[in-house]
């Protein structure tokens, strides 16, 4: 078997690749790809592992060799996953290998815009601090999360365990029916689970809104002009999903015309982003932007090697592996 990893970058170089060379000896690995070397780079391949480098259905079609495309992600957008159905190709993504990870960062961007953390931080570095006439600063107000409404648009595994913690925090949980999913009628009711809201219901409620849905035709621009319209003026918005859920242009204009209080994404729109941004190019103090690094602590890159890995061996073994539907 002869596999290809198409961007090791995208791993970091702090990461331990053995348990690949454990299951197949014959690994050719690029740094990243363009989308123009891709066909010639997974030229008789068995095996392919990328994680946001694209397969297009040309890519997939001009390979013969070609067997198992594993996603080194959970979201499987950059595969054409119909041409791989119809080239016999499976493919399979990773899951819940960066559950820890990303709600630790989801939760310190709550924390940040509350307690106005990189304000005063600047404001320390700036000698603000130092020429204060008392022994503390208290130029941006600070804002308690117990007693505040939480609400998750995407109430699958991140979603449960970022209302786990804001639960500790004292945190009140409901959350939105995404546009597009039909209620499932049959579910038993729980009592310990919140409320589901229509997302027009939702929005209107909350203090900070958490987004952990998938980027689909349905969810894009999810949060839009109208939409953050009917927000309160103090609310908040998280995003470390995915950057095209949220008008970008719309959130800069509510941030700066009070429509809400603040924001902060560790995704964008286009991602390496590029100088027209405009989230980069807005400059306000009420948003905060991380690059994508919400799912990169160094565990969660370990657990997702490790879990490639077991795809491969159980692909090897003609065991039942986790296969990506393309509907």
């Amino acid at each position: 078997m002869k596999g290809v990893i198409l961007d090791t970058a995208s791993l970091g170089q702090d990461i331990d690749l053995s348990p690949l060379t454990d299951v197949v000896n014959d690994w050719q690995m690029y740094t990243s790809t363009k989308v123009e070397e891709v066909a010639e780079r997974i030229k008789g391949a068995d095996i392919v592992l990328s994680n946001k480098v694209t397969l297009s259905a040309t890519d997939i079609q001009q390979t013969t060799t070609l067997k198992l495309i594993c996603v080194m992600a959970t979201g499987t957008n950059n595969i054409d996953l119909v041409a791989a159905q119809k080239q016999q190709v499976l493919v399979c993504n990773a899951a819940g290998y960066a559950t820890a990870s990303v709600v630790q960062h989801t939760i310190a961007l709550m924390l940040a815009l509350t307690t106005r953390l990189t304000r005063y931080v600047d404001d320390v570095k700036e000698g603000q601090w130092q020429s204060s006439p008392v022994f503390c600063l208290l130029d941006h107000p600070i804002v308690e999360l117990s007693g505040k409404t939480l609400g998750i648009v995407g109430y699958g595994e991140l979603g449960r365990h970022v209302a786990l913690v804001a639960r500790s925090l004292g945190m009140e949980i409901i959350t939105a029916r995404r546009p597009g999913v039909v209620p499932t009628l049959t579910r038993r009711a729980d009592p310990d689970e919140p409320p589901t809201l229509p997302l027009e219901d939702l929005l209107p409620r909350v203090d900070v809104l958490s987004l952990h849905c998938p980027l689909t035709a349905q969810t894009h621009h999810l949060i839009n002009q109208s939409r953050l319209a009917t927000m309160k003026p103090s609310a908040l918005i998280v995003n470390t999903a995915r950057g095209g859920l949220i008008d970008s242009e719309a959130l800069v204009h509510a941030l700066q015309q009070g429509i809400i209080a603040g924001a902060a994404v560790d995704v964008l729109a286009t991602e390496p982003p590029d100088q027209h941004d405009p989230l980069l190019n807005a400059k306000l103090h009420n948003l905060i932007i991380t690059p994508h690094v919400a799912w990169a602590a160094r565990e969660s890159r370990q657990r997702l090697v490790v879990q490639l890995q077991e795809n491969i061996k159980a692909f090897l073994n003609h065991q039942p592996i986790r296969l990506v539907s393309p509907d």
